[in-house]
């Protein structure tokens, strides 16, 4: 994830973005696109000995609708994460642009500032985070998962990297990311050491009596839900921009 003074950098001149963008209700729906299959990839048929259920064959399999029921199911059970509030997390998919197994998995974007601060200055330029709002809840967290590459991972590493994604996020549920102490704030000093973490949490889970139907899905890869479904879908929203506004307009 890219840091803020870079995301402010990149600004530059060019057209300027809405501080507030709405989505919800007949008039602004959320965008719904279809993943495609990156070249040199090989689809192959669903295997007919998987029994997992995904969904009704032949309907797109709706991703986003259904990492966003797991994740509910994961915060009720894991009390690391219940002070998570669903309600003012959006859930998207980028494209992935290739077939190569290494690159971004998943990522989590803050909707504000250190300590959950909305605008911030920087060399006397007022900045604030773009404020995105569906169905009139004020979003503070967008977590995107880069597709098909994320499917394609094993079971155990597509659990682990949701817990990654949701573990991110600041236990003061201020639209700000969770940071530890030291010189690597996001991850801890030690990389190795989170991820263990990550998975010891998953493992946590999946043993309080997490319902199998929920996280069904991520026993199949990309080829095998698509075979099964015919389109995967999923909500596709720009990630939000910094945005220089006039110092008088700064609010909290």
């Amino acid at each position: 994830m890219s840091t803020v003074a870079q995301q402010i950098r990149s600004i530059g001149p060019g057209p300027k973005f809405p501080l507030v963008c709405c989505w919800g209700g007949p008039d602004a729906p959320l965008p719904v696109r279809p993943i495609h299959t990156p070249l040199r990839r090989h689809s192959h048929r669903v295997d007919p000995r998987l029994r997992f259920n995904s969904g009704f064959a032949g309907e797109a399999f709706e991703f986003c609708k259904c990492i966003a029921e797991l994740s509910k199911d994961v915060c009720q059970r894991v009390d690391a994460l219940r002070h998570l509030d669903l309600s003012r997390i959006l859930f998207g998919v980028t494209q992935a642009r290739n077939g190569h197994a290494h690159g971004l998995q998943a990522r989590v974007t803050p909707l504000r500032f250190h300590g959950g601060r909305l605008t911030r200055q920087r060399r006397g330029v007022t900045y604030q985070v773009q404020r995105y709002f569906v169905d009139r809840h004020e979003i503070l967290y967008l977590v995107t998962f880069c597709l098909p590459r994320f499917l394609d991972l094993d079971f155990d590493e597509k659990l682990i990297t949701l817990f990654h994604e949701l573990y991110h996020i600041s236990p003061a549920f201020d639209g700000d990311l969770r940071r530890h102490d030291g010189r690597y704030a996001i991850h801890s000093h030690s990389q190795r050491r989170y991820d263990e973490h990550m998975a010891h949490l998953a493992r946590t889970y999946l043993d309080s009596g997490a319902e199998p139907r929920l996280h069904a899905f991520l026993r199949l890869n990309f080829a095998q839900l698509q075979g099964r479904h015919g389109a995967i879908v999923g909500v596709m929203v720009p990630r939000p921009k910094i945005v220089p506004v006039p110092a008088v307009k700064a609010t909290m």
